[in-house]
């Protein structure tokens, strides 16, 4: 059905759609992730150390025996007292029980008082790849979380599409996971975790993909396409329509099962990958 109206009357009706679009979106809960029962926090005492890691060993006990100590690349350090200490592969928990362990078998203490910390991380990496300013591979430090380790990247490019997809490696016979993130939610700071991260992970941002905009537009071309963006927005960043374009009459060519249809769409439709949007010139 149409509903004739001035172009002013028009144009605030859908202004007034867009405002209660955004409230309802902002209102609603975030979207589940895309897998199950996968841990998405690290706390450094589930830390996996590793060669070239640096270990903080307080003792209560003795003062002496409090120090860093770094890990070699067969995976042990020497802790005075006791010898060479397996470390590579192992948690910071565990390392600390077997000193404890060992501290009593070798009746030095009946009840030894120590805590083992990271001093320096320098053993995990992880991979950052697709569509930021240097992609590669990355140190992990502690419980770095996914907005650090984009910044580290040097940020997302502007033909990203917002969204991550991170891949973590399997460990003790788990299969790998992976999870896709908007990583525009996390910077509005939206309700959504942000992944902290372990070693292996890679990190993949996305490429957008694009819709076109043609017709009377300012400026008529390709642009990279963000999750959730309406039609109004897709014409905005062509710079808006002319004054010569039909506002009433926009209509999207889509592919729709592999055949291309032309459908008409309101300013505050939702628009698809690969859409071309065009405004029509106006009667009068």
């Amino acid at each position: 059905m149409k509903i004739k109206s001035t172009p002013f009357l028009w144009m605030l009706a859908v202004l007034c759609c867009v405002a209660v679009t955004a409230t309802v979106a902002m209102a609603q809960q975030p979207a589940p992730l895309d897998f199950q029962d996968v841990d998405l926090s690290v706390e450094e005492d589930n830390y996996v150390v590793g060669p070239q890691d640096v270990l903080i060993i307080t003792s209560y006990d003795q003062p002496e025996l409090t120090g860093r100590f770094t890990v070699e690349t067969d995976g042990t350090f020497t802790y005075p007292l006791i010898g060479r200490v397996h470390a590579g592969g192992i948690t910071l928990r565990e390392i600390e029980a077997d000193l404890k362990r060992r501290l009593i078998e070798e009746e030095l203490f009946m009840r030894p008082q120590l805590a083992v910390a990271i001093g320096a991380y320098r053993s995990q990496r992880i991979f950052i790849l697709g569509d930021v300013r240097q992609p590669g591979v990355y140190p992990l430090s502690g419980d770095m979380r996914l907005i650090e380790a984009l910044a580290l990247a040097g940020s997302i490019l502007p033909t990203a599409s917002g969204e991550v997809v991170v891949a973590r490696a399997s460990r003790s016979g788990q299969p790998q996971h992976t999870v896709r993130l908007s990583v525009r939610e996390l910077e509005e700071g939206l309700p959504m975790p942000d992944l902290a991260l372990r070693g292996g992970d890679t990190i993949f941002v996305l490429r957008a993909e694009n819709v076109y905009v043609f017709g009377q537009v300012r400026n008529p071309g390709a642009y990279p396409l963000v999750q959730n963006t309406m039609v109004l927005q897709a014409l905005s960043l062509a710079g808006g329509v002319t004054d010569r374009g039909a506002i009433s009459r926009i209509e999207v060519v889509r592919n729709v099962d592999g055949r291309q249809q032309t459908i008409r769409v309101a300013p505050t439709d939702l628009v698809q990958p690969g859409d071309t949007i065009v405004v029509p010139q106006r009667f009068f």
